[in-house]
């Protein structure tokens, strides 16, 4: 499974974030370090699911098939809030740096309305860019760090030593936090490593992607500030996870119909008058200026967008599209875009790997060799020795 981390400063809205996007029953109050250690939930990434293509009706293991969109399940860490000097160990400082070691991307939930300083205490007219810019030199100076102790010893003669020592030398020490050797490589050819910082940015920017949210958008200030710095970052997202969470209560309990990313809703039970006022402001404010609340654009925008990730489909039959319980399209993968067939056979199962003969694309019913490079919404039947 997909993991991604929530990070920012103190009361900045990851909790609630989570809350919006799992419905998980999380802390949230206006204190720094509400979060003293990661809460991990599943949310979900949405996409249209093959099943309307073959017109059947699917029978999905995890997540669900709601209206022809499959909800693809993926981990989501609540990060401690970070604070200015955390890679030094201010504040829960290396603890937090620590827990994104496992996360594929960062999302940074950032209080847009700039009624919160740097240490998630209130305020008026904070400058919303400088957690932007805080939150992401903290997490580089923390990757400078332990790529410095890695190559201690070679610093001096650095220019000395071969790209292939180098590359060897970063993936032992990188390691733990989970970056690839081709993420390495492709650090290096972009920017070389003379200019370590330059390096470091770099290579985090590849393994550790941020989105940033502009959350709280609900409120003016928070509007007016995001306009003013839109154009400055490209993966930007506005959001109110409190709009998110009121319109999946008011859903929940058959008050409204609404689904998760939509632009609108429809009122179904009888709200009272505060109950109607509260959710136009949220219908005027935030639906109809930006589209929907930005929580699933957001995870959504993540996976797909940023970390590139398909959706394929394995099934034991490719004929009746089941596995070998007769459940319709019951799994749904996210892999990385370039994965080949054999690669996800591997994924499915080590034996299944080692055995494997060839795949069979299920719309075409041709046979898939090894290095064949799956596309999004493939479903396929995987071949292999008994």
């Amino acid at each position: 499974m997909i993991e991604i981390g929530l990070i920012g400063k103190p009361n900045a809205g990851k909790s609630s974030f989570l809350k919006a996007a799992t419905l998980q029953d999380v802390k949230i109050a206006p204190i720094p370090f509400t979060t003293l250690k990661p809460n991990i939930a599943m949310a979900y990434v949405t996409k249209k699911c093959v099943c309307r293509e073959f017109n059947i009706k699917c029978n999905p293991r995890q997540g669900a098939c709601i209206n022809g969109i499959r909800f693809i399940p993926i981990g989501l860490w609540d990060l401690p809030g970070i604070v200015p000097g955390a890679h030094e160990g201010r504040g829960l400082g290396l603890k937090f740096l620590d827990d994104i070691r496992k996360t594929k991307a960062l999302i940074h939930v950032v209080d847009f309305s700039g009624l919160t300083d740097a240490e998630g205490k209130a305020t008026e007219n904070y400058d919303v860019e400088n957690d932007i810019r805080f939150v992401e030199d903290e997490i580089n100076k923390w990757f400078k760090n332990v790529i410095e102790r890695g190559l201690e010893k070679y610093l001096r003669n650095l220019r000395n030593l071969r790209r292939e020592e180098i590359v060897e030398i970063l993936v032992k020490q990188l390691s733990g936090l989970e970056v690839k050797r081709e993420e390495i490589e492709k650090a290096m050819d972009l920017v070389g490593i003379d200019n370590l910082d330059e390096f470091v940015k770099k290579l985090r920017e590849i393994s550790k992607p941020i989105v940033i949210v502009a959350n709280k958008i609900d409120l003016e200030s928070a509007q007016k500030n995001y306009e003013k710095i839109k154009d400055k970052y490209k993966n930007i997202i506005p959001t109110s996870a409190e709009s998110e969470i009121a319109l999946r209560l008011a859903a929940s309990k058959g008050l409204i119909e609404y689904f998760p990313g939509e632009n609108d809703f429809v009122v179904k039970g009888n709200l009272s008058k505060e109950q109607e006022k509260a959710l136009e402001i949220i219908r005027e404010n935030v639906l109809k200026k930006f589209g929907s609340t930005g929580i699933q654009a957001a995870l959504n925008y993540t996976v797909f967008d940023v970390l590139n990730y398909i959706s394929v489909y394995p099934v034991a039959d490719s004929n009746k599209l089941s596995d070998t319980k007769g459940n319709i399209l019951p799994d749904v993968f996210l892999v990385k875009k370039g994965m080949t067939l054999k690669e996800f056979a591997f994924l499915i199962h080590s034996d299944i790997g080692e055995k494997f003969i060839c795949g069979i694309d299920a719309r075409s019913k041709k046979k898939l060799s090894s290095d064949y490079e799956l596309k999004d919404d493939d479903v396929v039947e995987i071949v292999y020795r008994g």
